[in-house]
């Protein structure tokens, strides 16, 4: 669904991705997984049309993308829940949701998929007139998931979904995460707790200053010696 190839992208004279090149296959779970300033969040705004690539494809469904502004990006099917969830905080809960379907894509699938993610999350129907400031941090999460999914995306980066977030939450989180990806959507991870992004995911990635290291499976790269010294402390 997604292949990458030789992405340089530069912060001014700073080399954010170097000759970065990944495929993510339709319906698999890709984990992106590095130290921080590894270059996962740049990768993840560059495929998202938020920074422009000095050099390198970015091929979506067979169109290369490279260099699209973000809202073309979104219309075609990528999805990001950003960082730090970032919700409009004055905005109700269905406010926000209502943020999420003004793609031209998925306006006529408005009703369809606010059922499904109120379904998905049914605590954000208990909370669908009430500000989104006052959630709690998971509840917000699951906001921006939410609000995420309202453009109709066929493949959603997740970019640190579990940060922040009380034990219970994040296990509520990256159930959810694991459940979409069952019900078809394609989904790129970068998750601070690479155990368990690793046991979810059937394709794997580590970057170190902006270069992919290692690729593999999950399960590979989890009984790799290297990853289990670098990341999980054994």
């Amino acid at each position: 669904m997604l292949r990458i190839e030789n992405l340089d992208v530069y912060h001014g004279d700073a080399q954010a991705l170097d000759g970065v090149a990944l495929t993510v296959d339709q319906g698999a779970i890709a984990a992106i997984v590095g130290a921080n300033g590894a270059g996962k969040t740049s990768l993840i705004h560059t495929i998202a049309g938020m920074h422009r690539p000095a050099r390198g494809r970015i091929v979506f469904k067979g169109q290369d993308i490279a260099g699209l502004p973000s809202h073309k990006v979104c219309n075609l099917g990528i999805g990001q829940v950003a960082e730090g969830r970032q919700v409009f905080p004055s905005l109700t809960v269905a406010e926000n949701l209502e943020m999420g379907a003004m793609l031209p894509r998925a306006k006529g699938k408005r009703v369809e998929n606010l059922a499904f993610v109120l379904t998905m999350f049914p605590k954000l129907r208990e909370r669908f007139t009430q500000a989104a400031g006052t959630l709690s941090g998971g509840e917000q999460q699951m906001l921006a998931i939410g609000r995420c999914l309202m453009g109709s995306p066929e493949l959603v980066m997740f970019d640190e979904p579990s940060l922040g977030l009380a034990p219970a939450a994040v296990h509520d989180v990256l159930a959810a995460i694991r459940d979409l990806n069952r019900a078809g959507l394609t989904c790129v991870l970068v998750e601070q707790n690479v155990a368990v992004s690793l046991k979810l995911a059937r394709q794997a990635y580590v970057l170190e200053n902006g270069r992919v290291t290692l690729a593999g499976s999950g399960e590979a790269l989890l009984a790799d010696e290297r990853v289990r010294q670098a990341y999980l402390g054994m």
